[in-house]
């Protein structure tokens, strides 16, 4: 088996385990999104919005969906919905401002999007309490 092989072979192993601490950290990072909006934690632009408004609801998912996501717990239906959720919020408030995502804000909507449509696929990796 040449080295080539070898790399590919250890590296393919180590998946799981990859898959699962790619979900963790992204779970992490989308939680403190939405603990931004609604608790202003840590420090942000947002803070205090109205929970029964568009970003009320959106910090809400972002909070709830990501602590299920976070422990691996119904991670391919979560994931699904918060795949949508991150559509949404691309198409209706950072598409309309410019064609560029790098000039609208919206290029972290995108990569959560795409990011969470994985998990789908996908589901949780290692390090996850629910069903693979």
């Amino acid at each position: 088996m040449s080295s080539h092989s070898k790399l590919e072979s250890f590296l393919s192993s180590k998946t799981p385990e990859a898959l699962g601490i790619v979900r963790i950290v992204s779970a992490l990072i989308f939680i403190e999104h939405g603990t931004q909006k609604i608790f202003s934690f840590p420090a942000g632009k947002m803070g205090g919005v109205e929970l029964f408004s568009i970003f009320g609801a959106a910090g809400l998912l972002e909070i709830l969906g990501g602590l299920p996501l976070l422990v691996g717990l119904f991670t391919r239906p979560v994931a699904f919905v918060l795949a949508g959720q991150m559509a949404v919020a691309y198409w209706f408030f950072h598409a309309p401002s410019n064609f560029f995502p790098a000039n609208n804000g919206g290029d972290a909507a995108i990569l959560y999007c795409l990011l969470f449509l994985l998990f789908v696929f996908t589901g949780p990796g290692k390090f996850a309490i629910g069903k693979k």
